[in-house]
């Protein structure tokens, strides 16, 4: 259904006493990735950047300034933050999260980039869109292939599914979306590559692989060694290899 008004009630925008933010900034969905970047990098909070249940840090490796935020979880949550970024003076974000495996191939604690998805989430249907399925910034997944191809961790990249209820991933769906050859199932993925691309930013996703539903049974790997191994690297060739040539991409 389309309308004859579509301007909106509530533009995203910077308050009056809110200080911005630097040009870049790492989306983090669990409190358990911000321990693990804690220890990378001294995390301080911003005062007045608490952003619906999500709290803002800066930081910076060499002269490059960026801000780490979260924890956030689902669709409606994370665009609420984005948003809201953006208007603090955000133009790119890198997201680091968790996804269920759908294929056979694609194991726990294998590194899935994100190149497309199936929406089965309520949030990015609400922002027009001149392409079907928008994807990463193509720099910034270059750069991640670069940085994340030289280690001893399994990356692949694909397609995958978005949803909004994880308690409704069917057998059938996973049978569907795994014959059309999708790697993994999240909850954040084509909300935050709709939006990205509809407010004209610069985005790319990581992805672990947390747990596994290719054989319609499932597996969960939350306390896999290679899960956490792979979490700690993801964010360690981050902070080295991508950070420093961030505002090149």
């Amino acid at each position: 259904m389309t309308f004859q008004d579509e301007s909106v009630v509530i533009e995203p925008r910077k308050g009056r006493h809110e200080a911005p933010l630097p040009p870049l900034a790492i989306l983090v969905f669990t409190p358990q990735d911000l321990k693990v970047l804690g220890a990378l990098m001294p995390l301080t909070s911003q005062t007045g950047h608490e952003l619906y249940l999500a709290r803002v840090h800066s930081c910076s490796r060499g002269q490059v300034p960026f801000a780490v935020v979260g924890p956030m979880i689902g669709a409606p949550q994370t665009i609420l933050i984005l948003e809201r970024l953006i208007a603090l003076g955000v133009r790119q974000v890198l997201a680091l999260g968790w996804c269920g495996s759908l294929q056979p191939h694609v194991n726990i604690g294998d590194v899935v980039l994100p190149v497309g998805s199936v929406r089965e989430e309520g949030t990015s249907p609400h922002y027009p869109l001149d392409s079907g399925d928008p994807g990463p910034s193509p720099g910034m997944l270059q750069r991640l292939e670069t940085v994340l191809g030289n280690g001893s961790c399994t990356v692949h990249k694909g397609r995958v599914w978005t949803t909004d209820a994880p308690f409704r991933e069917t057998r059938g769906k996973v049978r569907k979306y795994q014959g059309e050859g999708l790697l993994a199932v999240d909850m954040e993925t084509s909300a935050l590559f709709t939006v990205a691309h509809y407010r004209g930013i610069q985005l790319a996703q990581v992805l672990v692989v947390s747990d596994e539903l290719a054989t319609l049974k499932w597996v969960h790997g939350f306390r896999n060694p290679r899960f956490k191994e792979t979490r700690h690297w993801v964010a360690r060739e981050i902070f080295e290899g991508f950070i420093p040539h961030a505002s090149t991409l």
